[in-house]
């Protein structure tokens, strides 16, 4: 394949609800471009973007998937993304390297939840977008409707360029609106032109005078010659057309099935003539090396003239060519075996050859020129979300955040094979899938992998299975409570043996007091003069602290509390740091009996974005779980609830909201505080420690 020049380059991110028609659209257009061959299809597994096991058995996308094609000399770029609530956020890295974005509308539904989701990101990363309504074949779609949806949730400046002719399953062809023409398409997606059906024909007129009327509305002086004559001459419609689009003041709606290849071959000439290419941009900012965020940016312009840098944006772990990682050229020219500055890990990289991404298949070019997306393999360093760059004029370019993962599972290995793979295996997905995090919780001693939601968490573990051959078993994570005093208490601790010859004597006299919550532990040294050596002091803190990670009640850590050391004793040639270790944990134990200690529960900050519909009942459901609302409001249709919930009652949250919802809503939770646990539970958490043998009997003093 050729290399082509930045103003040739069409990059096209494909977003949209789950189920609207994103990959086979991709296919379909691929197929009537001639990009390939056979016709992929969604329902046989045969598309090129979803072309992993477990998204063909889904039949969703669970990951960024990339395909190209070549029409009437430009290259089109296609990044299709996840439309599923649980994979939703992966349409961000495409979004940050897109320069359109291609908004997929499900022709009998119209806009829906992740639609608005994903139009969101795309307005937080300021990208130019065309709209597309497909499913126009299927029955009860209404291309009106689903416009109409989309002009509601986000803008009057959405305008159809091409009009549907015929519906339902009659639907086969589309008049062009703004060069007045119309086209019926054959089997094969090839158009030929026909004249407009009369019926409609004043629809059509009055959609191409609305659509001048939005190119004169996106400049001041074509709105005055606008006003002076009633209308646009076709040597300003034109130029202003892409100026608007470029701009985000346009967004053209195209008609169209992926399913029998009506209108595709219309949007491609779109795609070529209205689809902003990557020089649209002034510049894209970077920072300098270990620049503090604030410091001066640094402004690439997509030109092969300007130094070298490049955005990798996702790394797949192909079980065969090993790590590849996707970049998009964002300044100059790039050629193979090229040595580069990976700028974020400051480490150099050779990067080999270089290819053009189709599916699961590479394909090798020569050069990439500025705006082009492109691929490295076995890349010893980088990862998704660093800068390569000329390490003459090194830049680093600003990575994509993530949310909070939204829900936790423990994760234990079926066997002991299962578990020595486990961490290699893991370490391969989460390069490939931001979203998820691997933790070990340092309390429960768990190993917790978290994602965006519980199908998100299910699809690693077959992932884990059916490429990497480790089986594990998931469940919900231990939560992690802890214990605090209520009370002050004065207590003594005296450790003392006497086995012959040398014995063991400390002895301490402290203050324990309850600390705010998280004050974590303070430990006050009150004593004056040598009632107990200063050498000695230490070892009592460090038996309090031993003895508090046991707690009093249940087993969990004791926290938010004071001692103050204020006497104590000690003997000539008996006492040394051992025996005030001792006395320190028998002191412990001592103040616990007059402390009244009590359970501590973690509280989430919880964030639910769901329909304004369903509000109610989600209030209804977080009060059944111990949850505060704390305030609410709307985000285009969905309504977002905040709370704070006990982390113990959102532990099966997912499938609950999924109920609610009809899968509609989505939620992201994160660590708020600690609150007292109600006397009724705590009962039910110690007799749960007992049976998993936390609590231990006294312990024995060496």
């Amino acid at each position: 394949m050729k290399a082509y020049a930045t103003e040739s380059i069409r990059n096209l991110a494909v977003i949209g609800h789950g189920d609207a028609g994103k990959t086979q659209l991709v296919s379909s257009l691929l197929y009537v471009a001639g990009a390939t061959p056979r016709w992929g299809k969604v329902d046989e597994g045969t598309t090129v973007t979803d072309h992993e096991e477990d998204s063909i058995a889904r039949k969703i996308t669970l990951n960024i998937g990339l395909a190209h094609l070549e029409h009437r000399e430009t290259k089109f770029n296609f990044i299709d993304t996840p439309g599923y609530a649980a994979f939703i956020t992966h349409a961000r890295p495409a979004l940050r390297v897109a320069d359109c974005a291609l908004a997929v509308i499900d022709g009998v539904k119209g806009v829906e939840v992740q639609t608005e989701k994903t139009w969101g990101y795309a307005n937080e990363f300021i990208v130019p977008r065309m709209m597309v309504v497909t499913k126009l074949d299927k029955e009860h779609s209404d291309f009106g409707m689903a416009v109409e949806s989309a002009q509601k949730a986000f803008s009057r400046a959405i305008i159809p360029f091409t009009l549907p002719i015929g519906k339902e399953k009659d639907f086969r062809g589309v008049v062009d609106v703004l060069h007045l023409k119309a086209y019926e398409f054959g089997a094969d997606g090839r158009a030929k032109e026909i004249e407009i059906p009369a019926e409609g024909r004043d629809f059509v007129d009055k959609t191409r005078e609305r659509l001048i009327e939005l190119v004169a509305e996106s400049d001041d002086a074509l709105m005055v010659k606008y006003f002076d004559n009633g209308t646009l001459e076709e040597s300003d419609i034109i130029p202003n057309i892409n100026r608007a689009i470029a701009q985000s003041k346009l967004c053209p709606v195209f008609a169209a099935s992926g399913a029998t290849l009506v209108g595709l071959q219309a949007l491609l000439n779109a795609i070529v003539d209205y689809a902003p290419d990557p020089a649209h941009h002034e510049a894209e900012y970077g920072l300098p090396v270990d620049a503090a965020p604030d410091a001066e940016k640094i402004a690439r312009k997509y030109s092969d003239s300007e130094p070298f840098s490049a955005y990798c944006f996702r790394t797949v772990a192909d079980p065969f060519a090993g790590r590849i990682n996707v970049m998009k050229v964002i300044s100059g020219k790039l050629q193979t075996d090229a040595n580069v500055l990976n700028s974020s890990k400051g480490t150099m990289e050779r990067l080999g050859a270089l290819h053009v991404v189709q599916g699961k298949q590479l394909d090798k070019v020569t050069e990439a020129h500025a705006g082009d997306i492109i691929a490295c393999v076995k890349l010893k360093e980088t990862q998704t979300g660093d800068t390569l760059c000329d390490k003459q004029s090194p830049i680093v370019h600003n990575a994509v955040e993530y949310p909070e993962a939204a829900i936790a599972f423990a994760i234990e290995p079926k066997s002991r094979q299962d578990e020595e793979k486990i961490s290699v295996a893991l370490h391969k997905i989460l390069e490939e899938d931001q979203a998820l995090h691997f933790t070990r919780d340092v309390q429960t001693k768990e190993f917790l992998l978290s994602g965006s939601g519980q199908v998100h968490v299910e699809t690693v573990v077959e992932k884990l299975k059916k490429r990497y051959g480790v089986e594990v078993t998931l469940h919900p994570p231990k939560v992690p409570y802890k214990e605090t005093i209520t009370q002050r208490a004065e207590v003594q601790g005296r450790h003392k043996k006497q086995t012959g010859g040398r014995g063991q004597f400390g002895d301490c006299k402290v203050v324990f007091e309850p600390m705010p919550r998280g004050g974590g532990f303070v430990f006050e040294d009150k004593i004056f003069g040598g009632a107990v050596p200063q050498q000695f002091r230490p070892a009592i803190e460090k038996g309090i602290v031993e003895a508090a990670q046991s707690g009093a009640i249940a087993g969990y850590p004791l926290v938010d509390f004071k001692v103050q050391l204020i006497d104590g004793s000690y003997h000539n040639v008996d006492s040394d740091e051992h025996s005030f270790r001792a006395a320190g944990r028998k002191a412990f134990r001592a103040a616990m009996e007059k402390v009244k200690p009590s359970i501590l529960e973690p509280i989430m900050d919880v964030e639910i974005h769901a329909p304004q519909e369903n509000s109610g009942d989600i209030m209804g459901d977080l009060n059944s779980r111990r949850g505060r609302v704390q305030g609410m409001e709307t985000s285009g249709k969905d309504q977002v609830i905040k709370a704070q919930v006990p982390m113990s009652e959102m532990l099966n949250y997912q499938s609950t909201l999924n109920s609610i919802t009809a899968a509609r809503g989505s939620f992201h939770m994160q660590f708020s505080h600690y609150d007292p646990l109600p006397g009724n539970l705590s009962h039910k958490v110690v007799e749960q420690s007992r049976a998993e043998g936390r609590i231990r009997g006294g312990e024995e003093d060496d």
